[in-house]
């Protein structure tokens, strides 16, 4: 990491200048808040903004993310995804949190305040946590606006599980400016055997920089669905930290249905035994749709276990990007690593770039990664074509299929049939276009 700031050249450490002034620093936080500031102001002030000849930003044209002023994108009214769900509803409007639109936070049976609260008490839950994780997250691969993140976003909310919580905490992102410019930052600590399950939903604004960073203590359970939605628009850059304890478990799901650029990171390492985490993804997108996903699991302790599970639906010349890599350190032993990234091109204009990679140092591990691409099989179609459906309606369903592998990772099966069924209207209002 001392290297590559070192070497930095000068239009990157510009950049990276221009982004910080860009947002004013924060003030009257405690002093451990400013310090965790501080230390990602300079990581990103030494290792400077992205570009296209970063190893890790070479499928992704990180421009659109930094330009300043961010670009417009036009708003779209939608429904929310989870509106069938008993949750606790917590609202943001172009990036800042609008509690009168929000349920009472008691209603989860958690502690929630916004990150502006947390981030001024001297004595917090929250110090273990922001800029902690995201700092360590940073090596070996420099993730410069998770840095920008933690040196100056103050919208957010910390919240902390002691037990199992009554109901979902589901975050709505509601887009109202054309030009709005996000930063959001989310902490969540689960004690030892706590329980949360935590939604999110929206398209949040124009552009979007949001991180959340997670603490999953012994035997405590995170499980995370998002879903990213309809303004074709906008752009996001998100990313997830988190660190589990022994015996704890971690599963995350994105569903990404258009947008214009999106860049979904996710940094995880397993620090305690038997500890499990899956993160999984299904994008859909189509004409100059660009969806990156980029994860990196690292296995620190023995007996773990990590999935990864991506599937990607590409047309009219879309261009699906997933960057994966398993890391076993020395002593991981019995590690089960599995990955598969995998997509669907309904022409022959779009594209898919993979980079899946494993890095192991213990010799005792079940590892396993492959990445593959194609069209829609012409055996199958051909099997229900034969049988009486329509041509269009039979790409349909073999789609959903193929996206299927994926949703499966989701625990709560009322969850999943809600992400089919937003899938299936995604597919259709294709289907009529």
């Amino acid at each position: 990491m001392a290297v590559a700031a070192r070497k930095a050249p000068a239009l990157k450490l510009e950049g990276a200048q221009a982004l910080l002034a860009a947002w004013p620093e924060p003030a009257g936080e405690a002093s451990w808040a400013q310090a965790a500031r501080a230390r990602a102001a300079r990581r990103l002030a030494e290792h400077g903004a992205p570009g296209r000849r970063d190893e890790y930003w070479r499928f992704t044209d990180p421009t659109s993310l930094a330009a300043l002023p961010a670009p417009a994108a036009a708003v779209l009214e939608a429904p929310e995804v989870f509106e069938g769900v008993d949750r606790l509803r917590l609202v943001f409007v172009d990036g800042v949190f609008a509690p009168e639109m929000s349920d009472a936070p008691e209603m989860a049976g958690l502690e929630i305040q916004p990150l502006s609260v947390a981030l001024r008490r001297d004595v917090h839950w929250a110090r273990e946590v922001f800029g902690v994780l995201e700092g360590h997250g940073q090596d070996p691969v420099d993730r410069p606006f998770a840095s920008l993140n933690t040196a100056r976003a103050t919208e957010g909310m910390a919240i902390r599980a002691t037990g199992k919580a009554a109901r979902p905490v589901d975050f709505v992102y509601l887009h109202r400016s054309e030009t709005s410019d996000a930063l959001v930052r989310h902490l969540i600590k689960l004690e030892p055997g706590a329980d949360l399950t935590l939604l999110e939903n929206g398209p949040a604004a124009a552009r979007l920089n949001a991180a959340i960073e997670v603490e999953v203590a012994d035997g405590a359970a995170f499980h995370h669905v998002r879903v990213q939605g309809r303004d074709h628009e906008r752009r996001a850059t998100t990313a997830i930290f988190a660190r589990l304890g022994r015996e704890s478990r971690f599963k995350s799901f994105t569903l990404t249905a258009n947008g214009r650029v999106t860049r979904n990171e996710c940094v995880i390492e397993l620090t305690g035994d038997d500890a499990v985490a899956h993160v999984a993804g299904a994008s859909l997108g189509d004409r100059d749709f660009h969806h990156d996903d980029t994860i990196f699991v690292t296995h620190a302790a023995e007996r773990c276990e990590s999935r990864q599970v991506f599937k990607k639906v590409l047309k009219s010349g879309a261009v699906g990007v997933f960057q994966g890599k398993i890391l076993v350190r020395p002593g991981a032993q019995k590690t089960d690593g599995y990955q598969i990234s995998q997509a669907l091109l309904l022409d022959e204009a779009s594209q898919f770039l993979a980079k899946p990679e494993l890095e192991i140092y213990a010799d005792d591990v079940k590892c396993s990664h492959g990445s593959t691409c194609g069209a829609v099989d012409p055996t199958a179609l051909f099997y229900l074509t034969s049988r009486g459906v329509p041509r269009a309606e039979a790409e349909a369903l073999l789609v959903l299929a193929f996206v299927d592998e994926a949703i499966q990772e989701i625990e709560d099966q009322g969850l999943a049939d809600e992400i089919r069924g937003r899938l299936a209207d995604w597919v259709a209002r294709r289907r009529r276009s």
